[in-house]
């Protein structure tokens, strides 16, 4: 393809993926008023989030393997009309329930078009040109990831609009997308004779499932330490041992065992995590930061995570144009997970007399460290696979990488809402007020009516959840150590300059 007719297919993939990241953050800042108007719980409240995230974990690699015997065109106009039918119907729900479901639906358009768009994208560029336009995508994520916050709640604050425009808003830009890729997309469908892993999708399904479900709710539910979480982690071990051995049995399976232990994979998969718990956690906690612990406005929270946008804007897009001229991809996982690292830990200082410049750098250094480390590691993958394996190796890294995000935020949250539980009930009973009186002390801030409490017991809120924040940065930046250890350990090999893979053979004759 030419570059042209690439930036076309892109137009149509890159529209089409920005609305799906960015309704997995763009309720972040709107859930207050979401949970207020439909009178739902605080469990509810959470799941609203976690929900979208699940049901895209889980179908990351349902889709994923599907790209590899089925026409991706088709299956990428499939998903993008899965996630404008929940995304309609989602802003019309009139209760919580009827949300979770919709969100559930969403999230199932996110799984097919995060895992297609790679696919796609992997079948139609070789993997030394790839670079620059997975850089494209790349900021693509990071911008929807970090704005969605902002685009939130500037709908929230603006009145003649309302929350339900928080799901509309996608729609367009959704069907946008549709149009070009019928219009622009012309790919080839390698036939292959085709068996679903059906087995291996649902013991998949559940393996993932579980541990979610087990770090929302513990805690609250039930204690960390009880029969409920042992059943819950049995369960998990019990499905993914049983996933192993159906996936080791089956022709066509889901997760092919082999992209799993090839070395690189395995490698990126670890570092995935870290970044799925950078680009999910941060937008979560760090816009709670600013509207609970600082008292900005959803617009401002918004507007004051700008710099972790620019910066992992910077990070893909110009390690992505560099890396297509040199062909050299390692250095600059190394150096985006250093300042990965730098970032979360200068995160991890911060508390309720951090000055906001202060933060802006902090945040500038974590989005450079993402942006370098997220679409290259897919790329590192990519290139030691052949075109008809590349769905479901690309596929493998995002469902990781969504997997870590989606654990991360709630093993996160309920670290902060511990230590927040822990500080009120210290404040309130230096201030002669019963903590037990105070519902402050269960957990979300995002819940809380503020301006209905004394400006005494408002201070000791808002100075609880600003010296309780960074501890989970810091908890953060610890992952990310294992992730640098692992990019590390990442052999390079020199990007092919095709879509298929040489034999060993062709590669030496190539490089050479």
């Amino acid at each position: 393809m030419t570059h042209r007719e690439i930036l076309e297919v892109l137009a149509g993939l890159l529209a089409a993926l920005f609305t799906a990241i960015v309704s997995s953050t763009i309720v972040s800042n709107a859930l207050p008023t979401i949970i207020g108007d439909l009178e739902g719980s605080q469990t509810q409240y959470t799941w609203v989030v976690t929900i979208s995230l699940l049901a895209m974990t889980v179908s990351t690699p349902i889709w994923a393997k599907l790209s590899d015997l089925f026409n991706k065109k088709l299956l990428v106009q499939l998903a993008i009309i899965v996630f404008v039918v929940g995304s309609i119907f989602a802003g019309m729900s009139q209760n919580v329930p009827e949300l979770l479901t919709c969100r559930a639906l969403q999230g199932l358009g996110m799984g097919g078009l995060t895992a297609l768009a790679q696919s796609i994208i992997g079948s139609v560029i070789p993997p030394r040109d790839r670079g620059r336009y997975s850089g494209y995508m790349g900021a693509t994520m990071a911008l929807a990831t970090i704005s969605g916050p902002l685009i939130g709640g500037v709908i929230v604050d603006t009145n003649w609009l309302g929350w339900r425009w928080c799901f509309y808003v996608c729609v367009p830009l959704a069907v946008v997308s549709l149009v070009i890729l019928q219009r622009y997309l012309h790919i080839e469908t390698i036939k292959r004779k085709v068996r679903i892993d059906y087995v291996g999708a649902i013991l998949i399904s559940i393996a993932a499932s579980l541990p979610l479900v087990w770090v929302s709710f513990a805690g609250q539910s039930f204690d960390w330490m009880s029969w409920e979480s042992a059943l819950f982690v049995v369960g998990a071990l019990v499905a993914a041992a049983c996933a192993i051995y159906v996936e080791s049995k089956h022709p066509e399976p889901l997760v092919p065992l082999w992209v799993v232990r090839e070395r690189t994979t395995a490698l990126a998969i670890v570092a995935s995590v870290a970044v799925g718990i950078a680009m999910f956690g941060s937008s979560v906690f760090l816009g709670q930061f600013f509207q609970v612990a600082q008292g900005y406005s959803p617009t401002e929270a918004g507007l004051l995570m700008v710099p972790m946008m620019l910066g992992s804007f910077v990070g893909t897009t110009g390690a992505g144009a560099i890396i297509t001229r040199t062909g050299k991809w390692k250095r600059f996982l190394v150096a985006g997970s250093i300042l990965l690292i730098c970032g979360l830990g200068m995160l991890g200082t911060i508390d309720h007399a951090t000055p906001i410049w202060h933060m802006s750098i902090f945040m500038i250094l974590m989005g450079l460290g993402m942006g370098m480390m997220m679409q290259n590691l897919v790329l590192a993958v990519q290139n030691t696979v052949d075109v008809t394996e590349v769905g479901a190796a690309s596929g493998t890294v995002a469902f990781f990488r969504s997997l870590g995000g989606a654990v991360g935020v709630s093993v996160l949250g309920a670290i902060l809402a511990s230590r927040v539980s822990d500080k009120i009930a210290a404040g309130l009973s230096d201030l002669g007020v019963d903590p037990d009186q105070a519902s402050a002390g269960g957990g979300s801030s995002s819940v809380l009516d503020l301006k209905s409490l004394p400006e005494p017991v408002v201070d000791v809120i808002r100075m609880s959840y600003a010296d309780a924040t960074g501890r989970i940065f810091l908890v953060a930046a610890v992952v990310a150590v294992i992730s640098l250890i692992a990019v590390v350990s990442i052999r390079e090999v020199p990007l092919r300059l095709t879509v298929r893979k040489y034999d060993d053979d062709e590669v030496d004759a190539n490089v050479g």
